[in-house]
């Protein structure tokens, strides 16, 4: 007897909705660091609000990630005043003290790290970034100079801007990156190259590394917004329903119908299923493609146990929970094209993609 369907949210949940979720974590978080001060509930509505005006600028994948860090800050700018506050309690009337000391201390804390970002430069970006932003050499005076093109200096105007802000955003929050992977990582966000976040692994490398999850969330809030990728946080059951909707609306929008798109939506609702069920928590991203035709890929991503045995795995009829029965060798006959890598301690990565058929 076939199972029944689980009771879907509405397909029309707004955005809203989604941030209030973050509620109880950020009141967990509030309460682990200031406890019962009377400042608790407004610093986490002050970040619902923040997170809010900021959703748009955000990838979906990031959100908690983004309240995460913002709360953090919320907090620490709290203690920094009433610190300040108490030190400076004496001069409260000196009329001698400035009005605008508090603007001073972060313009100077903001001056050291973009003098300490600029340093980490190579000299030929320091110089040539230095020439177009103060000096307002034009990028065709700067390419005759050097021989190249506008072009070319534009390109590399581009990466020095990126790499810039990344070395400002760590100068500024006084961390090292833990590993080799994290610059690169980090990189490849600050300048929203999409290619280049699929080659260092982007997504996977934030869902293992606390200090890039919190660092990405100023670096991506520079970058353009993107209406072509979503990324669902995998971590219970809802989400797998949250899955399926971004992948319906994703594949809507590129042409898919009847059949089609239930197939796709019903492999989505597979893989982010297998996340929940012996990961505990991962990530699923659906991405339009143009090239070589019009299609959707689905990739998922957990830092779980890993898949022991792949071949008995990919076997039609095994399954090892209570599901729909369809597990991964009924997603990669529902999907055009399908991949997966698996380590044990090292998580489970599923590609699919899934081709729009034109004829007729």
């Amino acid at each position: 007897m076939t199972p029944a369907p689980a009771r879907e949210e509405p397909e029309d949940a707004d955005g809203a909705a989604h941030v209030a979720d973050l509620m109880p974590m950020l009141r967990r978080i509030v309460a682990a660091r200031v406890g019962q001060h009377p400042a608790a509930e407004d610093i986490v509505q002050e970040t619902l609000l923040r997170v809010l005006t900021a959703e748009d600028r955000i990838e979906p994948g990031m959100l908690e990630p983004y309240a995460i860090t913002t709360v953090r800050n919320v907090i620490a700018t709290m203690w920094r005043k009433q610190d300040r506050d108490a030190r400076n309690q004496h001069r409260v009337h000196d009329p001698s003290e400035p009005e605008d000391a508090e603007e001073l201390v972060v313009a100077s804390e903001e001056q050291s790290a973009i003098s300490v970002a600029l340093s980490r430069l190579a000299d030929r970006e320091r110089q040539i970034l230095l020439a177009h932003e103060v000096s307002g050499r034009a990028t065709q005076s700067l390419a005759d100079e050097t021989g190249s093109t506008a072009g070319a200096v534009a390109a590399q105007l581009k990466r020095t801007r990126a790499r810039m802000r990344v070395e400002y955003v760590l100068a500024l929050e006084g961390v090292e990156p833990p590993t080799d992977r994290c610059r690169p990582v980090l990189l490849a966000l600050s300048s929203a190259d999409r290619r280049r976040q699929r080659e260092v692994d982007a997504p996977r490398h934030l869902l293992e590394c606390e200090v890039c999850a919190r660092l990405s969330e100023p670096l991506m809030g520079r970058g353009p917004v993107r209406t072509d990728e979503i990324h669902v946080p995998i971590g219970a059951d809802p989400d797998i329903v949250a899955a399926r909707q971004a992948a319906r609306e994703l594949a809507s929008r590129a042409g898919f119908t009847g059949t089609d798109l239930t197939m796709l939506a019903t492999a989505v609702s597979e893989v982010a299923r297998n996340i929940v069920r012996f990961a505990s928590s991962g990530e699923v991203s659906i991405e339009l493609l143009d090239r070589p035709r019009a299609g959707i890929r689905v990739v998922a991503r957990d830092t779980g146990p890993g898949i022991g045995d792949l071949d008995r795995a990919l076997e039609d009829g095994f399954s090892t929970y209570n599901g729909l029965g369809l597990g991964l060798p009924g997603s990669r006959r529902l999907m055009d094209e399908f991949d997966i890598t698996s380590e044990p301690g090292q998580g489970t990565t599923v590609s699919m993609t899934k081709w729009i058929d034109r004829k007729g």
